[in-house]
């Protein structure tokens, strides 16, 4: 089976919007006489209204089978257009109480007495009323399910961006987290618990040092990205000149134990000695 298009998808659901739309417009401005006229005016309007609902089921069986549901934000989509199923049945529904209201002429058993003119106009000014409440409902019904299409596709769309943006974000943060040698060798000698910031007066200037307990070199631009990310933390309660404890935090931590160092280059193979060769060039 090939993979379902969402930008399709949403698209076909965009599509039915505009269906309902046209059908509603319909519906609203249908003009007919109580009888035989109005069988072939409303039913037509009745067999499109199956046929949207139809395709609105067959769409909603597309994205609920698609690898939609696992986009945060589908949930809501997939109930609304459960929902719009609903409406499009009612709007057939109403269709068919306004036919089903609808007098219709035909010639009576035998022995009963035909109508006449009056009557029927009577029995249609009756009708009328009936009719014209279940097409109004119907267009309601109508424009609930185009107004709810609209909204899922362009749900799907913004769930879509939504999704690729946090793709995009969450590689860039992967790519950010990751140590770099210097950064990797400090924390690896900081997580030993015994780190200490520093700052002695040198030439009137105050120079500020990291001391490890192996005597690790910790540059101070390095040990300021660490803290920058929040891998390690510093006691400031106590003064530089006394030594202010550092600390590797959890994500430090973390950040550490994923470290994967980067591969080494190939190693350069040995130049043959100028002797060898000519020993080599004689045999």
């Amino acid at each position: 089976m090939p993979p379902v298009d969402l930008t399709e998808q949403a698209q076909q659901v965009r599509d039915l919007a505009h269906g309902f739309e046209a059908l509603r417009a319909r519906v609203r401005g249908v003009s007919y006489t109580p009888g035989t006229d109005a069988l072939r005016q409303i039913g037509p309007l009745l067999l499109t209204t199956q046929d949207l609902t139809a395709t609105l089921l067959v769409r909603l069986g597309a994205l609920a089978n698609s690898p939609y549901t696992s986009i945060p934000g589908s949930h809501a989509s997939l109930e609304c257009l459960s929902s719009l199923v609903l409406a499009s049945t009612l709007a057939g529904n109403d269709l068919a109480n306004a036919l089903h209201a609808n007098p219709l002429e035909g010639a009576p058993f035998p022995g009963y007495r035909a109508d006449n003119a009056s009557d029927r106009l009577a029995r249609h000014a009756e009708a009328i009323p009936h009719m014209t409440g279940h097409l109004t409902d119907a267009a309601h019904q109508l424009d609930l399910s185009a107004t709810g299409c609209h909204y899922v596709a362009t749900g799907i769309i913004r769930d879509l961006a939504d999704a690729q943006a946090n793709q995009v974000k969450s590689a860039h943060q992967t790519a950010a987290s990751a140590l770099s040698p210097a950064q990797y060798d400090a924390l690896k000698a900081l997580s030993a618990g015994q780190g200490r910031l520093y700052e002695s007066p040198r030439r009137g200037l105050g120079v500020t040092r990291v001391v490890t307990h192996d005597g690790t070199r910790v540059s101070i631009a390095t040990f300021r990205a660490l803290v920058k990310r929040r891998l390690v933390t510093v006691d400031t309660s106590t003064s530089l000149f006394h030594g202010q404890k550092i600390t590797v935090t959890g994500d430090g931590q973390r950040a550490q134990a994923q470290h994967r160092p980067a591969a080494a280059p190939a190693a350069l193979a040995a130049p043959v000695p100028a002797a060898s060769r000519a020993q080599k060039a004689r045999s």
